[in-house]
């Protein structure tokens, strides 16, 4: 059967009619879908129970659901989604004093294998479809209301999978997240992070979308980069350097540098210095500097605090817009990179 959520209202509307139903009753169900966040057609009680009865018989309305959940003693919490048909991804609450953020995935496994990320290390099952990572956030948003009365402020597509590989389904999904009768969130809360897909970096400044963009670059080199990032192969620094200008002179929104410390491969003052000089020539609003969070089957070692002070004040010293990272949750591995359904 047809997953109701992969009809738009007016598809909706034109199944009612065909039904001879009255057009209001699109409008109802819409709302149990999307703003009520209904997961059955039993939880729609303002429908008669021989509409819920037919809508059942035509439709299905699959939807994540949580298999379990970790709670990091820094208050970071970790959840397993489990898919209709079995699969499982993870997303991850993110809280401080100021926002509540969720970090949500956006497909099932990986297919970059970057060399330091557990994701990388699974094998890509499937996208997540549009109406899958929409329940990621109302799932989170469950939790933060439950755990810190409070709703998210903040989405981050930096959980499993390449965003812009799911390009489609991810668009969709914020479209839902943010439009008004969806969850209402505003676009410029929401940020996605891609491994670096050029040709569809410059496809969001075309389609000039509204949320901000983070590049995960950890390697101000092509020969770093490709050693850590498959994916620098095809899309090279100079591409992504290209494909960066174009997007915010179509849209001028927010770009973020994302830069993870290694010891002994990209921390030193000449790595800084490399750093630098792309840094200018990229409209960054900032450079994420980001602790390195150790997995079980990479021999990657997390820097000094001497060798990442010396880092981080070589870049305040050159005016740069660089904050460091500190790592949430590592306690149940839901800190960046170690997503790999533990």
């Amino acid at each position: 059967m047809q997953n109701i959520r992969q009809l738009s209202k007016e598809e909706l509307t034109q199944w009612m009619t065909a039904q001879g139903l009255q057009k209001f009753r699109a409008n109802q169900v819409w709302e149990w879908l999307w703003t009520k966040q209904a997961h059955s057609f039993a939880d729609m009680t303002n429908l008669s129970k021989e509409l819920r009865q037919q809508l059942g018989e035509h439709f299905s309305l699959p939807a994540l659901i949580i298999d379990e959940s970790q709670y990091s003693a820094d208050g970071t919490v970790k959840s397993r989604f489990k898919t209709w048909d079995g699969h499982a991804v993870e997303g991850v609450l993110i809280p401080t004093d100021e926002r509540k953020t969720a970090c949500v995935s956006s497909q099932i496994g990986c297919s970059l294998s970057c060399k330091f990320c557990a994701t990388g290390y699974l094998d890509r099952k499937r996208n997540l479809t549009f109406d899958e990572i929409y329940d990621e956030v109302v799932l989170i948003n469950q939790q933060s209301l439950r755990v810190y009365d409070q709703k998210l402020t903040n989405i981050v597509f930096m959980g499993m999978g390449e965003p812009l590989l799911n390009y489609q389904n991810v668009l969709k999904a914020i479209e839902r997240i943010s439009a008004p009768d969806g969850l209402g969130m505003s676009p410029r809360r929401i940020t996605v992070s891609t491994a670096g897909v050029a040709k569809m970096i410059k496809k969001l400044g075309d389609d000039e979308v509204k949320f901000k963009l983070a590049l995960s670059l950890h390697a101000a080199n092509d020969a770093k980069r490709h050693e850590i990032m498959p994916i620098n192969d095809t899309n090279d620094i100079k591409s992504l350097i290209e494909a960066l200008n174009y997007f915010y002179q179509k849209t001028k929104n927010e770009i973020t540098l994302e830069y993870i410390l290694f010891d002994s491969f990209n921390d030193s003052l000449k790595d800084a210095d490399e750093l630098i000089k792309l840094y200018r020539q990229i409209p960054a609003d900032l450079i994420n500097i980001i602790e390195y969070n150790p997995i079980d089957m990479a021999q990657f070692r997390k820097p000094t605090e001497e060798k990442t002070d010396a880092f981080m004040a070589y870049l305040d010293k050159h005016k740069v817009n660089a904050r460091l990272r500190r790592s949430r949750g590592k306690d149940i591995d839901a800190a960046c990179g170690q997503l790999a359904n533990k």
